[in-house]
This record gives structure tokens, C-alpha cells and sequence, in this order.
């Protein structure tokens, strides 16, 4: 516990009547992996609240107000600028607030702070919409932040951000009122309930109104991007109190009020695309053709100087001439979108002219995946020029923005800027709006360096403010990084009006100290983070949280940010403190999936669960090194014990109930440790049937099949009135489409070792792999047939953990080794020669998490797509968290990790489950009870020839 006094003791019993106990966060642990957001400060708070409901915040809302604390609203912690961190009440809006509704076939969503933006795109694509807003950090910035933030991106401009496009607000106000502006007597209701409120913001609308060039000034200022301070203009834009309070909500860093729930009116996103990413011979030359290429229809060109080529080309997706780039050199990324071929070719056409002699590299495409490739470099800036920032250091990320016309002026101004203060800093933004990003290097706990970053500062807010009339934040928000220079930027009169704005709201001033206002003239300089070394493969993260929406354990314990945040912390303690570290086993190293997702979702690859897995090795000791390779030396031993259990502990279920069965594994665990016994779950299925054997390789054989070891163990879904499982849906699937499969008689104890990767022991991993990699040669008659593997995860094994922990003649075996899963055979090899006697209404499907990693996701869709007339994949679809045997010893991560795709799932009714692992399926039918199983298998069922009744088939 952090919390000291008896005054914390007490106001944290106060929240406990509140919001409940499991919503108040006061461990250690809980208190510093919120401590730091993706900008360059860290502040622990002294309490986490995680809120419910509206009725929650307004709880602690009059609470703050009522004894003097504060308070900071928290989404996804995407901020660049501290925007989501302070040192007092955190209130967590993202966990309990993850949720959408579609209306009026696309036109409007309705949405919940916490909802994902990338996932409230993924259920408006099917509409042919999107949210109007795009920045860079999409698929981890939720929809509250944005809204808050203003935040734009890539496409939207100043025409289509949330000040455009948001409708209307529910609100809870700092004072616990809660206002829907959309409803009919939004303004009554709002006069009754704050009537000083109500007369403030009025008089303020009456006087910016009066003064013809106040208003003029305004308009000038939100002409281009600007979310430094708060919309002013909707006093302008806005008559009645309750449009006001809309317009200054949006953009208002969390300082006015919590955002309940948004509608937004969405705007057309249409599918087809032509995307370019060309080279220049400096910045100046790819700004120079971007009025033109906006004036053809472009829907955005985004700039990159040479520093950001050189620091985004490892990405995967970065076209080929980023690999032979000089010192000058720029890129442009640019992409029109249309619903029309017509409209795609006119574009591509004049824009070749246009380039004609420009350009030194690089054409337009269609192709989905390139241009996927080319957004990924993109989106992917900030976090990899982290990656590259030497030890010790902090990257700070800024934007500012000038008019477009001037963007190729500003551009080379602030990278002389930069320049002058020894930054080796990239510039780089959406140019087609004037907006350009920049970072910055230094390390804070080098007075001198902070110094030159101050003054560095100091020059960049002059060139904006004195030489383009610009401003100083185009989409991050003022943040505690510009608030000193507010008044700098809007003058003495505007800067108080926003002043009074924060006073009619906030008259405790409860929300969001520091982030926008301060007389601090050096709070940017304070509460900057350091970042110790802990471990190579983590020591990249800037801490921008892109891994925390695919993170299994994400609300349950810790995400890989924060378990690198809290490595930092027990590193800058010195290992003197006991409880962090004692806590960090369980909510950082016990209930990591260690599925690799967070590295598919960081820009630059951090692999967090990686890292975890060398924890848990380096905890092992030489007694269960010993043990666990004996147990892998003499796996068929264990396999066929397992299948003797699972026997006993099924009959029992089904004769008893689960829970006899239940109780006795519990004992288990308590004797011998959870993380060495597994819980009996009521999905556990009985034992697999046996295998059927070939014999000899054919000298017909297409193939070699490979049942993996948790299928040779793990029978069909129990309760299911079909007991096929994938070892006899391929073979037989492959006699069908006239193809021989052969299966090896002396399959008994072959494993590719993941299940001894994931728990970090080394030697069994390693005699597994090797003992594999061997049969597999003599298998495949020395790499001349294909090998097919029935479950993803070993698939991913085979391919990506086993090559490591082979000698050089292995190597080379594997090298030579062509391994397929089943997915990607059936749909290549089977699809195309099998003959489909009926088709399934609806099929729900789940890709793996190793299925992302192999790229074997569509090889699911295509199976399901073959064999159902409509497929299901739910949004929220993550990492189940069963990661092979790790929702057997801690099943609350698989019934966390699967919360969201559940409810998404509670009103569908489906044919088929369908998935390709079986530990996966297993997990998510504990979740959600649906009899997950192969695609195969369903494949099997829907291929089999009719039954002959009375001469017919029937």
C-alpha cells in the first residue's frame, strides 16, 4: 500500500461506499503501472477508481469536490502529452466502457468513451462509414480521448474532426450533473440544474459576439487544426447553452467534464483505394507537390524527412527504396479514395503528370496489402524513433501546425530549429493540413539537456507564434508540455475567457490539474519520466500502450506496458522494494498469455511475453529443469497418462457433476502450486480417440500429417452429439478430395516443445524440439513432402521456437522442411477438390492469436466461408488467454480476456464454432459456453456423402 495518512485511509473508504471495493485500486502494483501514458511524464497516483457507470464519476466527482482531491480521466493512455496521468484520483473510463451502437444503417454511432476507435471503424466498414477523425494511434486510442483531444489524423483536416462530426454529449459535469444535449429540454434541464453555469457561458457568448474582431480572431484560429486551449468558437457556432457545452466539451483534455457516451455522424469511407509512397530529394520537394496532389482529390499526403525513412524502414511493408536513401531525402504518402474505377484511373492518370520528373521512386497501388504496408510505416513513426533513442533517454513527440500553403516554409524552418539545438530530430505530419510532427531526445536527469530542450522550446513557440500565426498544437492537445505557453499563443483576452470558461465549469477546480492551464512557467520541465535499462528486448517501449487493446490479461492484471512500466520502477527503486516485486509474479509473469500479440501490435515488434517467459525460466530451479526434461524425454509416457485421466475425471463429471472434480483439483493445487496443476474446468473434454495409422510411407503419399500432441490428447467438445475430432476430419477430408494424407505410426511423444517454451524451461524445450525436428526429416523422406500440422499454435511453434534451439545439422534439416497447417493445406489443396453437400446457415469464427502471427487468418475465413452462408467474426476477437495450458491453471485469464467478445457474441446464434487450436477452443467454450471446434472438422461434416435410404439419398 502507498496510501500513509489516515486522511487517505479514510477517503478511500469514503470511494469504497462509493463505487465498490474491486473498483478501488490502491496496491502498489495498480498505483504504478497507471503512472505513466505515451508522453514523456510519470506521476503516480495516490488512488485508481475504475468506473462503472456515469453514476460512478459523478459520485467521484462530488467527492473531489467535496474535500478538495483531484482527479484525472484515463481512457486508452494513448496521450502524447500527460493528458491521462496525474498524482492524486486516476479514474479509469476505458475498462467498463467499451461499447458501440450502430444506427440509421451507418450514419450515426453511439459510443462509450472506452470503445476502441479501430474497433467502432470495424463495425461501421460493413456500412461503407467511418468516424471522422484517424490519428496514427487508431487501433489503440479510444473514442473518449479522441473526442477530449480533438485529435484528427491523416484524412479529416478541420472538416470532418469531432468538433465537425460529434452530434451531441451525454456529460457528467464536474459538479455530478449529468446533461444529454441531444434531449429536447437539454436546456432547461441544464438552466435548473446549473444555473451559474448557464449565466456564465451565455455572458460569454454575448461578449465574443459583440466584438466583431474577437470573433474574426477566433475563426482565424480554428481555421486550420488548433487544440491548444478550448474551442472558443463555440460560442459562435453554438445559441443555446446546451449546443455551447457540446462545442466546448469537444477538445476539452478532460478539464470540463467526463464524455458518457458520444454520437457522432459518420462519414464515407469508400473501399477502393489508390496509394502511393514516393520518394523526393528532399523535404522541400514532396511538401511542394502537396496543394497540388489535394487539389486532384488526394484524401491525404503525409510527409516524412529523411530521419523518419531511415528510423520506420525496418517496419514491415516499407517499400524498397527506403533501404537506399542519402541524407536529404523525403517520402510522401499518398492516397485517394473512391467508390468509382473511373474516378481511381482519372486520378492516378493526372497525378503521374503532376510527378512526372518529381518523384524519384515509387507508383500508385491497389493492392489492399501494399498500401496496408505503407500506413503501417506511418502509423508506426513515433513509436520506432522511440525504439532508436539511445539508453536513458526520453522521446517527446510535439506537433504544431502552420496554413497549408506554408507547410514546406515551416518544415524546413523547424528542422533548422531543431538543427540548431543539436536535435537529431525527425519532422514529419500531415502536410495536406499543415500539420507537422516532431521529437525530441534528451535525458531528463541531465540538467544540462533539459535546458536545451527548454530553450529549443522556447524557439519553436516563437516560429509558430511570430513567424506563421500558427498553432502550437494541432492535435495532441495543449497537454502539460504547451501549457505554460497558452497565453503565448491566444493573447492576454482570449487566454482569460478560456480561463473563465475552466471557473463556470470547475469552480473546485477538480479536473484535470496542469493539463491545459498553469502559472507554472516551467511545469513542462517537472515530473519528467526515467527510463532505466531492464532488458534489451523491452528497453525500446516508449510506453505508447498500442499492445493494451490485444493484450489477454488487459483487465485482469497487467498489460505489457505496464509490466514494463513497473520493471522501470523496481529497477529505479534498486530492488529494495519487496511487495512490488513480490506482486509483480502474479500480475506481470504468472497471468501474461506470452501469445507474442503485443509484439503483432507494436509498430517496432516488443515482444513483452517473450521477456516473461525468460522470468519464469529465471525463477526455475535446477530440480525442475531435471523434471521437466525427464518428462519430456518420456512424452508418450505422459501423453498416454493424460488421456488415463482425463478418462477418469470425464466419467466422474458426467456421473457426479463437475464439481467433485473440480474440488479434487483444487486440492491439487493447493498441495503442489498453481502453476504446476491444472483446474478442472467444465469444457475439459474427455480423452481423444486413437489415431488411425498407415503403416509405411506410401509412394502416393501427397503429405505427411502430423496430429499434434494436444489433439492426440484432448478429444471432441463435451456435450457435442458428434464426436469427430480434427485427427479424423483431415485424413478423411483428403481421401475425398483424392489425396493420400499419411500419418506416421510412431507418432507416440513427438512434440514441437511450446508447451515447455511457454513456461521458460529451456532444456525440455530444447530436447523437444530437436527429438521433432529429426522425425520430421525422416518423416517428410528428408524434406521431399509437405508436413501438415492440425493446430495453429504448433504450427507457430515449428516454425518460429523450434529453429533457436537446434545445432547447425538440425538447422539445416529445418530449413528444408516445408510445414503447413491444416487451414492453409485445406484451403490451397482441399477446398478446390471437395464437393460441399450442404451448407451451414452461420458460423462464428475465432483467428488465434498464432494464426495473426503465421498469417493463416484468412485461411479460417476461407474455410468458413466455403461451408456457411454467412460468417461471424466478432470485433473484439482477441487472444482467448487459454495459451495452451495457461487457462487451465489461471482460468480467470481466459474469462477476462474473452469478456468482450462474449457480450459481442450473446445475442448470435450460430450453426458452427469454428476455430483452428484446440487449447483455444477449449478456453472458449469455458467463456462463453459454445462448443468451439475445429474448421476442419465442420468441413468434414458438411463434405460427407449422403446417407442411402430406400435407394435415395436422404
Amino acid at each position: 500500500m502507498l496510501l500513509t495518512s489516515r486522511s487517505d485511509r479514510g477517503d478511500v473508504a469514503e470511494l469504497v461506499t462509493a463505487v465498490g471495493a474491486e473498483n478501488v485500486l490502491t496496491s502498489a502494483t495498480d498505483l504504478i503501472r497507471y503512472s505513466a501514458d505515451a508522453s514523456p511524464y510519470h506521476q503516480v497516483p495516490r488512488v485508481v477508481v475504475l468506473a462503472r457507470t456515469g453514476d460512478d464519476v459523478a459520485a467521484v466527482f462530488r467527492f473531489a469536490s467535496s474535500t478538495g482531491r483531484r482527479v484525472v480521466l484515463r481512457a486508452a493512455g494513448t496521450s502524447l502529452n500527460g493528458q491521462a496521468q496525474g498524482d492524486d484520483i486516476l479514474l479509469d473510463v476505458r475498462r467498463h466502457f467499451d461499447h458501440a451502437t450502430v444506427e440509421e444503417d451507418g450514419a450515426i454511432l453511439r459510443s462509450a468513451p472506452g470503445m476502441v476507435l479501430a474497433r467502432a471503424n470495424a463495425r461501421l466498414a460493413r456500412y461503407g462509414r467511418m468516424l471522422g477523425p484517424d490519428p496514427a494511434s487508431s487501433a489503440a486510442a479510444c473514442v473518449g480521448g479522441v473526442v477530449a483531444n480533438n485529435a484528427s489524423g491523416m484524412t479529416c483536416g478541420v472538416h470532418a474532426n469531432s468538433y465537425q462530426t460529434v452530434e451531441s454529449l451525454r456529460i457528467v459535469l464536474p459538479s455530478g450533473t449529468r446533461i444529454d444535449t441531444a434531449a429536447h429540454d437539454a436546456d432547461q434541464r441544464l438552466t435548473e440544474a446549473e444555473p451559474e453555469l448557464v449565466a456564465q457561458l451565455l455572458a460569454i457568448r454575448d461578449e465574443i459576439r459583440a466584438d466583431p474582431q474577437l470573433t474574426a480572431r477566433i475563426r482565424a484560429k480554428f481555421a486550420i487544426k488548433n487544440t491548444s486551449g478550448y474551442r472558443l468558437d463555440a460560442f459562435i457556432d453554438g445559441d443555446t447553452p446546451a449546443q455551447i457545452v457540446r462545442g466546448l466539451l469537444v477538445g476539452s483534455q478532460g478539464t470540463l467534464g467526463f464524455l458518457e457516451e458520444i454520437t457522432f455522424r459518420t462519414v464515407p469511407s469508400p473501399r477502393q483505394a489508390s496509394t502511393a509512397f514516393l520518394h523526393f530529394a528532399d523535404l522541400a520537394a514532396a511538401a511542394a507537390v502537396v496543394p497540388a496532389m489535394m487539389d486532384l482529390g488526394a484524401r491525404a499526403a503525409e510527409l516524412l524527412d529523411n530521419l523518419s525513412l531511415r528510423a520506420t524502414r525496418t517496419i514491415g511493408g516499407a517499400p524498397a527504396w527506403m533501404h537506399e536513401i542519402g541524407d536529404d531525402d523525403a517520402g510522401l504518402l499518398v492516397e485517394f479514395r473512391s467508390g468509382d474505377r473511373a474516378e481511381l484511373d482519372r486520378f492516378e492518370h493526372q497525378a503521374r503528370e503532376l510527378l512526372d520528373g518529381v518523384v524519384l521512386h515509387g507508383d500508385f497501388t491497389r493492392d489492399a496489402k501494399t498500401a496496408g504496408g505503407f500506413w503501417a510505416v506511418r502509423k508506426g513513426l513515433l513509436t520506432a524513433l522511440g525504439a532508436n533513442r539511445p539508453p536513458g533517454t526520453i522521446l517527446l513527440g510535439e506537433d504544431v501546425c502552420v496554413p497549408p500553403a506554408r507547410v514546406a516554409e515551416a518544415a524546413v524552418a523547424l528542422r533548422d530549429i531543431l538543427a540548431c539545438h543539436r536535435f537529431d530530430a525527425s519532422v514529419a505530419g500531415h502536410a495536406s493540413a499543415g500539420n507537422l510532427h516532431f521529437t525530441m531526445v534528451f535525458d531528463p536527469a541531465d540538467p544540462a539537456d533539459v535546458e536545451r530542450y527548454a530553450r529549443c522550446v522556447e524557439d519553436i513557440v516563437a516560429l509558430i507564434v511570430d513567424r506563421f500565426d500558427g498553432s502550437l498544437k494541432g492535435e495532441h492537445g495543449s497537454g502539460r508540455n504547451m501549457a505554460p505557453f497558452l497565453k503565448r499563443e491566444w493573447g492576454p483576452r482570449l487566454t482569460e475567457l478560456m480561463r473563465r470558461v475552466k471557473r463556470a465549469f470547475d469552480p473546485h477546480a477538480i479536473l484535470g490539474p496542469g493539463v491545459l492551464f498553469t502559472d507554472d512557467p516551467r511545469a513542462h520541465l517537472r515530473h519528467l519520466k526515467a527510463l532505466p535499462t531492464v532488458n534489451p528486448l523491452l528497453d525500446g517501449c516508449i510506453e505508447c500502450g498500442f499492445c493494451e487493446p490485444v493484450c489477454p490479461s488487459r483487465d485482469l492484471t497487467t498489460t505489457p506496458r505496464q509490466r514494463i512500466v513497473l520493471q522501470r520502477e523496481i529497477a529505479r527503486r534498486g530492488g529494495s522494494d519487496a511487495e512490488l516485486e513480490g506482486e509483480y509474479g502474479y500480475a506481470a509473469v504468472d497471468t501474461c498469455a506470452a501469445d507474442g500479440s503485443c509484439a503483432t501490435a507494436c509498430p517496432v515488434g516488443i515482444d513483452t511475453g517473450h521477456a516473461m517467459k525468460q522470468l519464469r525460466q529465471a525463477r526455475h530451479g535446477s530440480a525442475a529443469g531435471r523434471l521437466t526434461l525427464t518428462l519430456a524425454r518420456h512424452w508418450a509416457t505422459a501423453e498416454r497418462l493424460a488421456r488415463v485421466l482425463l478418462r477418469l475425471a470425464r466419467m466422474l463429471a458426467d456421473l457426479a457433476g463437475d464439481r467433485p472434480v473440480r474440488a479434487v483439483s483444487l486440492l491439487a493445487r493447493r498441495v503442489l502450486g498453481a502453476e504446476r496443476v491444472p483446474e478442472w474446468l467444465p469444457a475439459t473434454p474427455g480423452p481423444a480417440p486413437a489415431i488411425s495409422k498407415r503403416g509405411d510411407r506410401p509412394a502416393s503419399a501427397t503429405a505427411v500429417y502430423i496430429p499434434s500432441c494436444v489433439n492426440r490428447i484432448f478429444g471432441a467438445p463435451p456435450g457435442t452429439p458428434d464426436s469427430t475430432t480434427v485427427t479424423a476430419a483431415l485424413p478423411a477430408l483428403a481421401d475425398r478430395a483424392g489425396l493420400t494424407l499419411w500419418t506416421p505410426p510412431d507418432l507416440a511423444g513427438a512434440c514441437c516443445g511450446t508447451v515447455w517454451h511457454s513456461k521458460g524451461h529451456r532444456s525440455a524445450h530444447i530436447h523437444a524440439a530437436r527429438d521433432l525436428v529429426r522425425r520430421l526429416w525422416q518423416w517428410s523422406d528428408a524434406g521431399r513432402l509437405p508436413i501438415v500440422v492440425d493446430a495453429a499454435s504448433c504450427t507457430l511453434g515449428i516454425l518460429r521456437e523450434v529453429p533457436p534451439a537446434l545445432e547447425d545439422d538440425d538447422r539445416a534439416r529445418h530449413a528444408a522442411l516445408t510445414v503447413l497447417d491444416a487451414l492453409t493445406w485445406a484451403r490451397t489443396d482441399l477446398l478446390p477438390k471437395l464437393t460441399l453437400t450442404r451448407r451451414l446457415a452461420r458460423a462464428v469464427v475465432h483467428p488465434t492469436c498464432a494464426m495473426s502471427h503465421l498469417g493463416t487468418s484468412g485461411d479460417l475465413r476461407a474455410v468458413a466461408a466455403a461451408i456457411a452462408e454467412e460468417v461471424v467474426e466478432p470485433v473484439t476477437a482477441t487472444c482467448c488467454g487459454f495459451a495452451g495450458d495457461r487457462g487451465f491453471l489461471h482460468r480467470e485469464l481466459t474469462e477476462n480476456a474473452t469478456r468482450a467478445e462474449t457480450a459481442e457474441l450473446a445475442g448470435v446464434t450460430a450453426d458452427a464454432y469454428l476455430s483452428g487450436n484446440r487449447p483455444c477452443e477449449l478456453g472458449l467454450q469455458h467463456a462463453g459456453g459454445h462448443p468451439y471446434e475445429h474448421a476442419l472438422v465442420a468441413l468434414e461434416r458438411v463434405t460427407r456423402p449422403p446417407k442411402v435410404r430406400n435407394g435415395a439419398p436422404s
